[in-house]
């Protein structure tokens, strides 16, 4: 009997307050046909459905083992009616566990690398049913991903955030994300901070926007007269989709699970096009800031899409399938090009200019010729409409608008020996002391090499490039008092005893032949990025006794459910 690499599984396509012709919008996705144990429980996830709050646990789902004609696994929920996939307990289980490896599968793909999760540990624990609360997050320190549940509002019913593909994806980006940058989650900025959140955002959205049997039937939710094979094509203007059920909250969309997943999710991409979102300080919360991420990439998405619409005839009225085929691939191509931005992004200290460079860079080194969607025209274009600036300016030579620029002077290879350097920390740690002036080293921080990662990637044309990703960090602890000999100005009401901790690391590319592409990166001895961080932190009380060195994810999700809680009892959602 052939082995099958992967197997097909029935998931809800987004919660199940959306329906189509009064079902719960459902499709199937391809998950790795891995060796499972009850749970499930496979070589990367593992399903612990125990209930915090009923002290209670479900016990580990059982495996199918029945094969189709051809020896494929058959999927166990397909044709069960939505009553029962609601009740089913073990759907739950098999339905988080299937988008957390789909979520994983994308990531590694994009990358051309297999992935570590932050903690150490192989596996990651999952609670589908983690607690009673209207609350789903991600924790490092618990090594898992716990989803709560909650009454609905007439008080029928439970709202299980595990069924929303929205929220597990979001959840699983802030664990991947995490095991990428393990940085990121320290007290920095309130655009660091709204990175994680943002592009847990725009990974979720995009993940749904892949699927073109979910986007061809909710492409027009909510519009009215929208039936039948063909679409009209006024209904796909950006206007319209920024407002339609793809992307907004249409009348047949219910509202409970906005008390996790929040209603930025999908509103953000109506945000007002401003340029002072960054700099006014009205946007400084977690979800609030990286909502502005968020609306740019997916402006950016609906203007190319509704660009290549043009290509398949100007007609009132277009192919249904058609038109969500084109929505579908272009969201498949921006949701690799934005995993993979991260391997471009500095280790520390993330701001959403960093982003937009590493984005454009990553999209430019696998499809440089951009013609069909010019994509990377209308991404710098939304960027700068929502004030986010790419930190590199590029444009020079055959270099494009945006993207990082090779480093400006040659290192020294002589010391080193490349084939080591893409597997030893300690070979490339030898690379970075040969050339310390050039990396901009301070000779007295603690550095560390934080990952070495060889990469495969391969772009849309079957062109493959091989690249080594390597990041580092510094880190140098002192007194405030001493700030002032490095240039850095220390807020004005903090005492001189104050212990301050500094950071700065790059991100070093190295092309095939194990030459340095990119150094990207925050330099420790950047004095004006330094008092800034510094004076944030301050002003958010970061230094005062008892408080938590890092954000919590729970806290920032539970701190947006109670404003949802407080909106529906003041009559406001």
């Amino acid at each position: 009997m052939p082995y099958y690499p992967t197997r097909k599984l029935t998931i809800l396509a987004l919660d199940p307050s959306v329906k189509y012709q009064n079902k719960i919008l459902r499709y199937q996705i391809e998950i790795p046909n891995e060796l499972l144990d009850p749970g499930p429980r496979g070589y990367r996830v593992h399903v612990v459905d125990y209930d915090s709050t009923e002290d209670s646990f479900h016990g580990p789902v059982e495996i199918p083992v029945h094969l189709d004609s051809s020896g494929v696994p058959k999927d166990p929920f397909e044709g069960k009616s939505d009553a029962a996939l609601l009740k089913d307990a073990g759907f739950h289980a098999w339905m988080t566990y299937g988008i957390i490896m789909k979520t994983l599968a994308r990531f590694e793909y994009a990358l051309g690398r297999r992935i570590s999760w932050s903690f150490g540990s192989h596996q990651i624990q999952v609670a589908p049913h983690a607690f009673a609360d209207a609350n789903a997050f991600y924790s490092d320190q618990a090594r898992g991903l716990y989803f709560g549940y909650f009454p609905s509002a007439d008080g029928k019913r439970r709202i299980f955030s595990c069924l929303s593909h929205e929220i597990v994806a979001h959840e699983t980006t802030h664990a991947l994300l995490d095991g990428l940058r393990e940085r990121y989650t320290d007290p920095s900025s309130p655009q660091q901070a709204g990175f994680h959140e943002g592009f847990a955002d725009i990974i979720a959205l995009l993940s749904i926007l892949s699927a073109p049997s979910v986007v061809e039937r909710v492409v027009d939710l909510g519009v009215p007269g929208a039936k039948g094979e063909s679409i009209r094509r006024s209904d796909l203007s950006p206007d319209a989709l920024r407002n339609s059920g793809l992307l907004g909250l249409a009348q047949e969309m219910g509202s409970e699970l906005a008390a996790v997943h929040g209603q930025a999710l999908r509103r953000s991409v109506t945000l007002e096009k401003r340029s002072d979102y960054l700099t006014s300080g009205s946007k400084n919360e977690a979800h609030d800031c990286g909502e502005i991420l968020v609306a740019a990439v997916l402006n950016a998405y609906l203007e190319v899409w509704v660009y290549r619409l043009k290509a398949i005839g100007d007609d009132e009225k277009l192919d249904r399938a058609r038109a969500a085929e084109e929505g579908a691939e272009l969201a498949e191509r921006l949701l690799t090009v934005c995993v993979r931005a991260i391997d471009y992004c500095p280790p520390t200290d993330i701001e959403f200019s960093d982003f937009a460079s590493a984005l454009l860079t990553a999209d430019w080194e696998l499809n440089p010729n951009d013609a069909k969607y010019d994509l990377r025209a209308k991404l710098y274009t939304a960027f700068r409409e929502y004030g986010i600036h790419p930190r590199s300016k590029g444009g020079t030579g055959h270099r494009e608008k945006g993207t990082w620029d090779p480093p400006p002077e040659e290192f020294c290879y002589d010391r080193t020996h490349f084939d080591s350097m893409k597997s030893d920390p300690d070979e490339l740690f030898r690379f970075l002391w040969e050339n310390q002036r050039l990396f901009k080293l301070h000779d007295q921080a603690y550095t560390r090499v934080l990952s070495v990662r060889p990469c495969l990637r391969v772009g849309r044309d079957g062109f493959t490039l091989r690249e080594t990703v390597a990041e580092y960090h510094q880190q140098l602890t002192m007194f405030a008092s001493e700030l002032k000999r490095l240039g850095v100005i220390k807020p004005p009401a903090m005492p001189d005893d104050t212990e301050v901790t500094l950071y700065g690391g790059n991100a070093v590319i190295f092309d095939e032949y194990g030459h340095v592409k990119y150094n990207i990166g925050k330099s420790i001895m950047d004095e004006k990025r330094q008092t800034k961080r510094l004076a944030y932190l301050w002003d958010q009380g970061a230094f005062e006794r008892g408080a938590s060195k890092m954000r919590g994810f729970s806290r920032v999700h539970l701190r947006r459910s109670t404003d949802w809680y407080r909106s529906v009892s003041a009559g406001k959602e």
